[in-house]
């Protein structure tokens, strides 16, 4: 089994700053709808997803309940649809990411009063690899009546859409929490699991980014980091934990 670390939402270069904590819930906001031909590849607002406010506030005016959101992962009745197309998805392709693994979405947030840090914000157990260039008709229809941008029109030659059961977290618990504490490090420095270990996630081979104290300098860029856990019981065991804290309402 691979647990893919996967990059989601907004941040200091994509959308402006942090996504917000809002009543102790993490609120992920979509990156802006992506371009094609001058004109959005979405049918989705910020205003459709009920994050007009959220959105003005994190850019600093420049996003609005009008502007369209590149709405993905999404998150459907139990069940998640991601996109994924290009390097990244070659990555995934090069990893043997697929049917049976879990994609555990983070990304930048931040708590009023506090600094702004990493943290996993839902996930999506793979049932379905779907290449959208061959997929049968019916399927893509359906897709696109989910309005998924990435069945609305191909992002790439290699486009990608993972499906399954997943959710979206409801709380802000320290579980889910990846950077660590307020005060001690930007939101880049982690606090890793024991079970991951050096050369154990891809992008991050260079032994100076394992630290001590289970501490891993994570990339500064990057989407997809792969960890192949195989059959271990300790990477499940924590997966479990983590999947838990989402499902906690």
């Amino acid at each position: 089994m691979k647990i893919v670390f996967s990059r989601k939402g907004f941040d200091s270069a994509s959308g402006g700053g942090p996504s917000p904590i809002v009543d102790g819930a993490p609120v992920s906001l979509p990156i802006p709808a992506m371009l094609r031909d001058g004109a959005p590849v979405s049918r989705t607002t910020y205003g459709d997803l009920g994050l007009g406010e959220a959105v003005t506030k994190a850019s600093r005016g420049k996003l609005g309940a009008s502007d369209f959101a590149h709405h993905d992962p999404m998150f459907t009745g139990g069940e998640c649809l991601f996109g994924q197309v290009g390097t990244a998805q070659s990555h995934l392709a090069n990893r043997g990411v697929g049917v049976g693994d879990v994609f555990l979405f983070f990304g930048l947030f931040q708590k009023a009063g506090c600094t702004p840090h990493h943290r996993i914000f839902g996930f999506l157990k793979v049932e379905q690899k779907i290449s959208l260039a061959d997929c049968p008709p019916e399927i893509l229809a359906e897709l696109k009546a989910h309005r998924h941008p990435h069945a609305l029109a191909m992002h790439g030659t290699n486009d990608c859409i993972y499906r399954g059961p997943g959710r979206i977290a409801v709380n802000a618990c320290d579980v889910l929490r990846l950077s660590v504490p307020d005060g001690q490090g930007s939101p880049s420095l982690w606090n890793r699991p024991e079970w991951l270990k050096p050369d154990g996630l891809s992008y991050h081979d260079r032994a100076d980014r394992w630290l001590h104290g289970r501490r891993l300098q994570s990339v500064a860029r990057g989407q997809e980091f792969v960890a192949d856990v195989g059959q271990r019981e300790a990477p499940r065991r924590w997966l479990d934990d983590v999947i838990a804290a989402i499902n906690n309402p």
